[in-house]
């Protein structure tokens, strides 16, 4: 977990040494979220490709993947990912490993639909990552508890009362993250979760008519364009 130590004067600073420190976090947590996000969504960029039937070798390795999301992640931020940073090193090794495992399904000629759908990519980068900072730190991929088709990835209490008290809180600036300093699993913790909305390419799946069967074979939430459909949570233990 990054953090800021401050010594000397400051730290008689109480003040002073709390800010720092859950500024620290607020920095770490946002930039796990963007390097998370980054990886998705080179596989929704990618689609169409993967579920070419008449392509066998698509060439989408873990390499690939993970160069591209680091090409995502400086356009956003505007500087490199941090290989000496273990949250985001975590979170490419986790991307390179579910690449990996996927080469034989996203390969498979003659078979259109895959199912490796950004979320599921997703969610298992989440899974992984999460095993490999060994309870030092959580990333996490959820939503509001009427979209989520994954039970694994239903909120938990507190990632539920952000999304449902500020999220869907009318006026409330979209994009904009949540965060505070509280427990989780019975331990201090930095929460932060960042609200994520559907685009163009999401409503395939999750738009209209409501209810109707999308290709994954789930039904359609009847979402448009700029809804809140999701939120990635990271939780960073003191």
């Amino acid at each position: 977990m990054k953090k800021i130590y401050l010594y000397t004067a400051a730290m008689c600073m109480g003040g002073l040494l709390s800010f720092s420190a859950y500024a620290g976090d607020e920095d770490a947590a946002k930039e796990m979220a963007i390097l998370f996000s980054s990886g998705r969504a080179v596989i929704s960029d990618n689609q169409a490709h993967i579920n070419n039937a008449e392509l066998g070798d698509k060439a989408l390795t873990g390499d690939v993947v993970v160069a591209k999301a680091k090409e995502k992640y400086k356009e956003k931020t505007g500087k490199d990912v941090s290989d000496a940073d273990p949250n985001q090193k975590a979170i490419l090794d986790a991307i390179s490993e579910v690449m990996k495992d996927a080469q034989p399904l996203i390969n498979e000629k003659g078979k259109g639909f895959k199912g490796f759908l950004p979320a599921v990519f997703a969610g298992q980068v989440a899974t992984k990552a999460s095993e490999k900072l060994a309870g030092k730190a959580i990333i996490k991929l959820t939503a509001p508890k009427e979209l989520v088709r994954n039970r694994k990835n239903r909120p938990d209490d507190w990632e539920n009362k952000a999304i449902e008290e500020t999220f869907k809180k009318a006026g409330y600036e979209k994009g904009k993250p949540f965060s505070e300093t509280t427990t989780a699993d019975g331990k201090s913790a930095f929460r932060y979760i960042q609200p994520e909305y559907y685009g163009q390419s999401c409503l395939s799946c999750h738009g209209e008519p409501k209810g109707e069967t999308d290709i994954s074979g789930g039904k359609k939430e009847g979402a448009k364009l700029d809804d809140l459909g999701g939120a990635i949570s990271v939780t960073l233990f003191k």
